[in-house]
């Protein structure tokens, strides 16, 4: 009998989990296991914003307790 394509004829193996290809994009897990991202609105219309307001939008922000569930499920970190 020939062979077919795509079946395995080990036993059932469970799907790997898939990382978001734009969240791995986007966020950073840093060396204490903290997940950083980058500052919004730096982008343009950079005149009427302060010196001091777009010097601290270069670093990078953390993400918040609120939405650390849904960015690690996104980086298939749990």
């Amino acid at each position: 009998m020939g062979r077919q394509q795509g079946v395995t004829t080990n036993s059932y193996v469970m799907p790997k989990v898939k990382t978001n290809s734009s969240a791995k994009k986007r966020f950073k897990i840093t060396g204490t296991g903290k997940i950083t991202h980058q500052k919004a609105f730096k982008r343009h219309i950079l005149t009427k914003k302060t010196k001091k307001r777009k010097r601290a939008m270069r670093k990078d922000g953390v993400v918040s307790d609120a939405n650390l569930h849904f960015v690690k499920r996104l980086l298939a970190l749990k």
